[in-house]
């Protein structure tokens, strides 16, 4: 008999009525298959449930763990996000180092290994999520777990230049080889990630496999994509954003929706538009760039920096060029519920996708999918995205080069409708091509294959 999909994640969704690409394309997985669902219940307490609590049982099983305050502290806050999260998006200077954080990361994956191991049937597939769980199924192996288990990594694989500056690096490779496949986004992380592992004793096989010690595993790229007609859907049922936003006749729209993260370069986007409107033209039409940046891990040092260094900003750009009916730069740093947001991506003359490294950027892809493909917007996007690999008809930048942002904020705001409309039919194909439906299924299919030539 086929056995379940057990999916593994640091966050579990907890509403009946699930929202969201991935969670989505992963709910529907383990709807078709039948499975179990297990993630941290976000509670932070004292006194954790022993086992793991349900939330769920139809139409999959869905459980949680709790974590206490020196595990949250230690696996979440100091080692996931203050060690790995820099690391990965090549800012080793941002990392802190801690013994303890480090100790507390590994005892925390071996719990939940022990969790999985007692759920787990002989055929089931494991699919891990995301750095918070990188050594995951070498924790599992240790519990004597022969299963399949994959490993998909949402952010980016650092270089082999940054990997040194990680305390327990000399782990990293045995933690990816327990894996029997690691799925990362692009064909650059992969690159990545294959000198890394040979620079540490890994051996090249054939068709994409690799060899470390006893193990055995496959590398791969599988880039996540997004249900592109649902979100065309919410951008056709959207409200009239120009009355939401009160914009006047004529005004051109730039919009950024970003985390607010040190890895999405939004103050060098925040400089390239003072720039823009430092050297605009009279006759041009006024632009007002719209930033939305929902703050997250607000208890990281390196978050509130960005948060100061964007309000400042802001600030001094504004000071300088705003009107009395106008304010060229509007900061927003709170969640804008999905359905307004798809109507605002379509109401956007330009979209600012400009990270210093991403894994992904799903806004990209969004962005596209809420276009009228009659008269759409144009997707401005850096090269460190790893949606650059597919989108390479949007507007490339390097976003480290403020006047190059800027000279191409100014070609999207005055793009001719027929180039538009050309640079736009290529996004929205690729975009198709790869959507989440075909992340979901080709990634499964790949695991259940894993380990047959």
């Amino acid at each position: 008999m086929a056995g379940r999909l057990i999916v593994v994640s640091n966050r579990i969704p907890t509403d009946s009525a699930p929202s969201g690409g991935l969670v989505v394309a992963l709910h529907d997985a383990l709807k078709a298959r039948g499975g179990i669902w297990i993630g941290n219940s976000g509670k932070v307490t004292d006194s954790p449930a022993e086992g793991l609590t349900p939330i769920a049982d139809e139409p999959y099983r869905r459980r949680s763990f709790d974590l206490t305050p020196a595990e949250h502290k230690g696996f979440y806050l100091d080692y996931a996000n203050s060690t790995l999260w820099p690391l990965f998006h090549h800012r080793a200077d941002l990392m802190t180092l801690d013994q303890d954080a480090a100790r507390t990361y590994w005892e925390v994956n071996r719990k939940v290994a022990r969790l999985i191991a007692a759920e787990a049937g002989p055929d089931d597939m494991i699919w891990v999520h995301d750095y918070h769980f990188l050594p995951l199924a070498r924790a599992l192996r240790l519990e004597g777990v022969e299963n399949r288990v994959g490993f998909f990594l949402h952010i980016p694989f650092p270089n082999v230049s940054d990997v040194p500056a990680l305390p327990e690096n000399k782990y990293l490779p045995e933690w990816v080889a327990a894996y029997d496949l690691v799925g990362l986004q692009t064909v650059r992380d992969v690159s990545a990630a294959i000198n890394v592992l040979r620079e540490n004793g890994a051996e090249m096989l054939l068709k994409g496999r690799m060899k470390f010690r006893d193990r055995q595993f496959r590398l791969a790229s599988f880039p996540i994509g997004i249900d592109v007609d649902d979100f065309a859907e919410a951008a056709d049922a959207a409200g009239d954003a120009d009355r939401t936003l009160r914009l006047d006749p004529g005004e051109k729209l730039v919009l950024g929706v970003d985390r607010l993260d040190y890895s999405k370069g939004i103050p060098n986007r925040f400089a390239a538009f003072g720039e823009f409107l430092r050297t605009g033209q009279p006759d041009e039409p006024r632009a007002t760039l719209l930033q939305i940046a929902p703050p997250s891990r607000e208890d990281v040092e390196a978050y509130r920096d960005i948060r100061e260094e964007l309000e400042e900003m802001a600030g001094r750009v504004n000071g300088e060029h705003a009107e009395l009916d106008w304010t060229p730069i509007r900061y927003i740093r709170k969640n804008i519920p999905r359905e307004i947001l798809a109507g605002l991506y379509r109401r956007a003359d330009a979209m600012l996708v400009t990270p210093l490294a991403d894994g992904m950027n799903l806004v990209a892809k969004e962005y596209v999918a809420a276009q009228d493909g009659a008269d759409p917007g144009v997707l401005i996007l850096s090269h460190f995205a790893g949606a650059a690999e597919q989108l390479d008809a949007a507007l490339m930048v390097n976003p480290y080069d403020i006047g190059d942002t800027s000279r191409a904020i100014r070609a999207a705001l005055s793009m001719p409708e027929h180039e538009r409309i050309a640079r736009h039919l290529s996004l929205i194909a690729a975009i198709r091509e790869h959507d989440i439906d075909w992340w979901t299924t080709t990634y499964l299919d790949a695991l259940a294959t894993a380990g047959t030539i």
